[in-house]
């Protein structure tokens, strides 16, 4: 099993730690793991990417230029990378912000209003863990113990006490994942 993975969205949304949280979960599962960011010298407000790759097998390298998963969180993001995802694959995306809607029928698209779901908890920031929660409700590729171990590694001591909040986001991400009817789809349904 190798799970190609592209996060993309604006940097401040928590794109580099939701890679960063699920390269620590395939550690914990003993695969193979490669985490590659990308980032502009804006940071805050400007785009960002990273590159996860788990694998059962010896990695050769951690450039792509197409992935199986493909999670977008911004337009700019969506403009990028949906002709990335290889067929066949799946496409995550908040709809927040997003004005052209993914419209590829040789993938499988879902929809994960993380932005709106994570300010009703009350805390817009764990709007990724809410994202991450959906991914792994569609691909459980690790194990939920080890992703809450991976964000223990990854969040500094001093914020572990919000690890209950981040685990209550995942189950709320997971829970409230749903597929994207495209109407062409739809016509042929």
């Amino acid at each position: 099993m190798t799970e190609e993975i592209i996060i993309a969205g604006f940097g401040g949304q928590g794109v580099l730690s939701m890679g960063k949280i699920l390269a620590y979960s395939g550690i914990m599962q003993d695969q193979e793991v490669s985490w590659m960011p990308s980032y502009g010298p804006e940071m805050r407000g400007g785009t960002a990417n990273v590159t996860v790759i788990l694998s059962d097998e010896r990695i050769s390298s951690p450039y792509l230029k197409v992935y199986d998963t493909a999670i977008i969180l911004n337009q700019q993001s969506m403009d990028k990378f949906e002709e990335s995802v290889k067929p066949g694959g799946v496409l995550i995306y908040d709809p927040n912000g997003i004005t052209h809607h993914p419209t590829r029928t040789d993938i499988q698209i879902f929809q994960i209003e993380g932005s709106k779901l994570a300010a009703e908890m009350g805390n817009k920031k764990i709007f990724n863990m809410v994202v991450m929660g959906a991914f792994l409700k569609i691909k459980p590729i690790v194990k939920l113990e080890n992703v809450l171990a991976g964000l223990e590694k990854s969040l500094p001591e001093r914020y572990h006490h919000l690890i209950p909040l981040n685990e209550e986001a995942l189950k709320i991400g997971m829970n409230n994942v749903a597929p994207l009817k495209l109407a062409n789809q739809i016509a042929h349904n």
